[in-house]
């Protein structure tokens, strides 16, 4: 290949990336390029250039895909937050679907899965042939499995009921807020992220207005000068009750009442507060946060149960889809009333209170304190009593409750951070021997590995749902039931 860097030539997108890069070939050579489509012709700058693959400019669609649409933000391609607005959202859809059948497929060996509408028996007549249910599929044998059609949003903006703005300064030395170009700290301007509540360009404009009154400086990450660092704002979407919290570089928050006043003329101001955060470090949220008005934190639901959210609770950003999420979850566990579930990774007892409902016992571990305190106090505003919290590594407590304490589970569910499950833990779920396992993803490599580990040990695939909780980017929610082989008709 001729191409070296800086270089300009055209391409065909045939792909896309696990982050939503475009995907083209020339010469057998792999190049990655940002905003590109399946189906666009391009022209493109050739940046980074590694061994087999490199990395190009999207410089001019030369042939758009009819899959391009016009993006809706005058910031899409600038701001690293959407990968995907480019691309139809029906073909955003497909495109995540896919993305986890091909790593279920390559990387879970499930020869017997097969995309909606693509499975033996597809295009038979009612009553024509076997039921597909009932047919062999894969070198296996086994049943074929048909993954379940993705569960899209009739809506798919506005969405975010968390949003977390750094703060900065422009070249005329204003105060801007937005979010980080891709791979960088360089902020993109942007008070009205189409993702993000409406409220959210009001509120930063209260607090820009406050910040250049009283001349309070935004953080300066190169000096590890100025103030406001970032504004963390939360929504209740079914409440209507908002939050706002001030990460800041110092112990205090200068003329807070006056940041206070200026809020509480917003509908819904619930809670106000700000987080101390003086190291220099990427993480966005320090450990201390000290309040300012109301009762620190706000309250939403998911389904029927009730959550309240502080400044740091972990809480799922997309609540109509978190129910469609835990809805699909409690489904697939199939409970009657009479089952003891475990949740392993349970946060703050999100799904854990769902499974409740249905369940005889639920018991949740999280590695994290403080979500633990929440997860009890939300089964407490609840009224709540089959549920039990355990703080710790779910690989450590579920040994130690499973040996010592003779603990048996009926169905596990796990909903793991993108690394997946601990070894020991999986080992763990099949000495335990649930009848089913449901297993919860963000990331669909991670479960098509934990999936090939548990499958190898009589734990089989046998329903496949796709949530997409992040629309217009790359990311896509997993929910997976297996059974356990041995105890069928048991």
């Amino acid at each position: 290949m001729n191409i070296k860097k800086n270089d300009v030539f055209e391409v065909i997108i045939e792909d896309m990336s696990e982050s939503g890069e475009g995907v083209g070939k020339l010469d057998g050579y792999i190049w990655f390029i940002k905003d590109a489509v399946i189906g666009d012709l391009i022209e493109a700058k050739a940046m980074k250039m590694k061994k087999n693959y490199g990395f190009a400019r999207l410089m001019k669609v030369l042939k758009p895909s009819p899959a391009r649409v016009k993006e809706r933000c005058a910031v899409a391609r600038q701001c690293g937050g959407c990968q995907l607005q480019m691309m139809s959202y029906e073909e955003q859809l497909k495109f995540k679907q896919r993305k986890v059948y091909n790593n279920l497929k390559r990387i879970g060996g499930l020869d017997n899965l097969y995309l909606p509408g693509e499975g033996p028996g597809a295009g038979e007549k009612d009553g024509e042939g076997d039921r597909a249910g009932d047919r062999e599929g894969g070198e296996s044998g086994r049943k074929p499995v048909i993954m379940e059609p993705i569960i899209g949003m009739e809506d798919p903006w506005r969405y975010r009921n968390k949003a977390q703005f750094p703060f900065g300064m422009n070249k005329e030395n204003e105060v801007i807020a937005g979010f980080y170009a891709g791979r960088t700290h360089c902020i993109i301007e942007n008070d009205d992220c189409l993702l993000g509540i409406q409220e959210n360009r009001e509120i930063l404009a209260a607090v820009k207005q406050i910040m250049t009154q009283y001349g309070i400086k935004p953080y300066q990450e190169e000096s590890h000068t100025g103030l406001i660092r970032h504004v963390l704002i939360r929504k209740g979407f079914r409440t209507g009750e908002l939050m706002v919290c001030f990460v800041v570089n110092g112990r205090k928050l200068p003329y807070s009442e006056g940041f206070v006043e200026r809020l509480l003329e917003i509908p819904g101001m619930t809670s106000i507060s700000y987080n101390v955060n003086m190291e220099k470090t990427n993480v966005i949220l320090g450990r201390e946060v000290v309040n300012l008005y109301g009762p620190g934190y706000i309250t939403d639901y998911i389904g029927n149960v009730k959550y309240r959210i502080s400044p740091l609770s972990f809480y799922q950003v997309n609540p109509v889809q978190t129910e469609r999420l835990y809805g699909t979850a409690l489904e697939y566990a199939g409970l009657t009333g009479e089952e003891t579930v475990w949740d392993l990774y349970c946060g703050i007892g999100t799904i854990s209170l769902f499974l409740s409902q249905k369940a005889k016992k639920v018991y949740g571990v999280e590695i994290v304190p403080q979500a633990i305190e929440d997860a009890r106090e939300n089964a407490r505003l609840n009224g709540i009593e089959n549920v039990e919290f355990f703080v710790g590594k779910a690989e450590e407590v579920l040994p130690k409750q499973y040996e010592e304490d003779k603990v048996y589970a009926d169905v596990i569910v796990v909903d793991p951070p993108r690394k997946g499950c601990d070894p020991v833990c999986l080992d763990t779920i099949v000495m335990m021997g649930p009848k089913k396992v449901v297993y919860v993803s963000c990331d669909s490599a991670t479960l098509a590995r934990d999936v090939k580990y548990l499958e190898e040990r009589g734990y089989w695939v046998e329903r496949v749902s796709c949530v997409d909780m992040f629309p217009m980017s790359g990311h896509v929610e997993s929910v997976i039931m297996m059974r356990n082989c041995g105890l069928k008709g048991k």
